[in-house]
Formats: C-alpha cells, structure tokens, sequence
C-alpha cells in the first residue's frame, strides 16, 4: 500500500496527519482513494481536465510525475508538493 506525503496547505483535508497510507496502482486510483477518505481532497490536487494543478508536484518513489496514469508500485512513497510563490 502507497504511502502518500500530505504538504502543510492539505493537512486540513487529513485531519492534521501528514503522511496517510491509500491503495491504488495509479496515482488516479491512489488520489481516489484518498478522496474517499478525506472528502475533497483530489479536487485541491487535480483540476477539472484530470490534470494535475499547476502549483502541484507530484513525486512517486523520488520521480517527478506529470500524468495521473503514472503507475504507483506497491509500497512507494507518493510526495505531494504544493508550490511556493511570490515575489
């Protein structure tokens, strides 16, 4: 089972907890998951075109990925990364 790491601005969504376990072999399937878990959760991640936000980064085992179809291999550790902006 993924191990998914929350960033602070969604740990509201997970009752505060920062690192929650979801199943799924995509990241789609694993953002489902978390969805059904945490009600809100995958609308704060993907936008309405299945693609992730663009202050988004999504890591699955250290690899930066771009397409929700990335495959999620039993186990990994799934990096959510909101990005920082400003002048």
């Amino acid at each position: 089972m993924p191990r998914v790491v929350v960033p602070s601005q969604l740990r509201g969504y997970t009752s505060g907890r920062s690192e929650v376990d979801a199943s799924g072999a995509t990241v789609a399937e694993v953002l489902a998951d978390l969805d059904r878990q945490f009600p809100g959760f995958r609308f704060r991640v993907i936008d309405e075109q299945d693609r992730v936000r663009r202050h988004i980064i999504i890591f699955v085992g250290g690899d930066r990925i771009d397409a929700i179809a990335a495959p999620v291999p039993s186990g990994a550790e799934v990096h959510i990364v909101g990005a920082l902006s400003g002048g």
